[in-house]
């Protein structure tokens, strides 16, 4: 029977032997000169070349025309990803001016119309204790949340993944999985009444002639609050991730090393964590790249409860003073850095899983 080949696969054939007939001789005979390439009978530059187009799908009309229907599909989301992501980073230029939107009826007209002062913005910040105070508390919450939410999705995606029967898988899946849709103000507010002054736990140990407590007050503890919090919405989002990742390990793998005595423990450590390697280095590398972004929604519904001492973060300080304070071009200089040096963090990341032999983001 007669087997069937595309275009493409044929093409890359045709291509394949016209590089082989371009390619010079192994060996010379016992003779130390290079053997001179002969050159390709048949085969001219224009082919070769037009080979090669055919194997990467054709023209670009054509693969236009070939994928219009996944055009057409994937136009909304660049639309919207543009409009919301993309045109707003020119609004980045009022942190080189004195914005005043007031100066104009438009906001936006009133950017051509604002005075130009250079880096002053970025002079003012550098200056400022309070954004240095932002900085730390932000990188002490992201060390924070690394070392303490980052490992628990993928300790209870291992557990749940050695659970047998797929009614508990399922089911332990959903309850984890189900405060993610859980907004953050639902989320403080079932911590304010386990935790806070007038919780559970604090109106019990008043019953039994013990001190309560009010931990959504204290200062102190206020990063690993958050970090709790963290964990009890968002882990299951992250179970999700890790557990399609171990659904396409091959079961031939854990029945290899099982026969040559490898036990539980065992294979997990050289079957399931191997892989689980690229996702993990992938969500690091994104979670190294979102260090300055540590819960904007999340702290600002918390930030007068324990102070802007405790609670200040880069998100929340360019809100304060951009949106309340109403010093626009001071906020934008603020946010400005932040995404450099996210982008700076990105890349970085990126470079370490690529000497650990991972893909990252994107390929080298």
């Amino acid at each position: 029977m007669a087997h069937s080949t595309t275009p493409g696969a044929a093409a890359r054939t045709a291509l394949s032997t016209a590089d082989d007939a371009v390619e010079p001789p192994a060996g010379g005979g016992g003779s130390t000169r290079a053997a001179k390439p002969a050159k390709p009978s048949g085969v001219s530059r224009a082919e070769k070349k037009a080979l090669k187009k055919a194997a990467n799908g054709g023209t670009l009309r054509t693969r236009l025309k070939r994928d219009r229907t996944l055009i057409l599909m994937t136009l909304p989301a660049v639309l919207l990803v543009l409009v919301f992501n993309y045109i707003p980073i020119l609004g980045n230029v009022v942190a080189f001016q004195e914005y005043d939107p007031y100066i104009s009826d438009n906001g936006f007209v009133a950017i051509f119309h604002s005075p130009w002062v250079g880096f002053d913005q970025f002079s003012r910040i550098f200056e400022d204790s309070k954004f240095w105070e932002a900085v730390q508390n932000t990188f002490v919450l992201f060390s924070l949340q690394l070392l303490l939410f980052f490992p628990i999705p993928i300790v209870l995606a291992l557990l749940i993944n050695s659970v047998i029967r797929p009614r508990v898988r399922a089911v332990s899946q959903a309850i984890l999985y189900l405060p993610h849709f859980f907004s953050w103000v639902l989320v403080i507010t079932v911590f304010q009444q386990i935790f806070g002054g007038a919780g559970i736990i604090a109106q019990t140990l008043r019953q039994h002639g013990y001190e309560g407590f009010d931990l959504m007050t204290d200062p102190g503890i206020f990063k690993f609050l958050v970090t709790a919090e963290g964990v009890w919405k968002d882990a299951g989002w992250g179970i999700i991730v890790f557990l399609a990742a171990l659904a396409s390990v091959s079961p031939d793998l854990y029945e290899a090393s099982a026969m040559d005595g490898a036990g539980r423990w065992r294979r997990m450590w050289h079957v399931t964590l191997p892989a689980l390697r690229p996702v993990i280095a992938l969500l690091l590398v994104l979670r190294v790249g979102d260090a300055l972004t540590v819960g904007f929604e999340q702290i600002l519904l918390q930030r007068d409860a324990v102070g802007p001492g405790a609670a200040e973060v880069l998100d929340t300080f360019v809100w304060w003073n951009g949106v309340r304070n109403q010093d626009f071009s001071y906020a934008a200089a603020a946010g400005l850095i932040k995404g450099v040096v996210s982008l700076g963090l990105v890349l970085a990341a990126n470079k370490v899983a690529h000497l650990m032999g991972e893909q990252g983001v994107y390929k080298k």
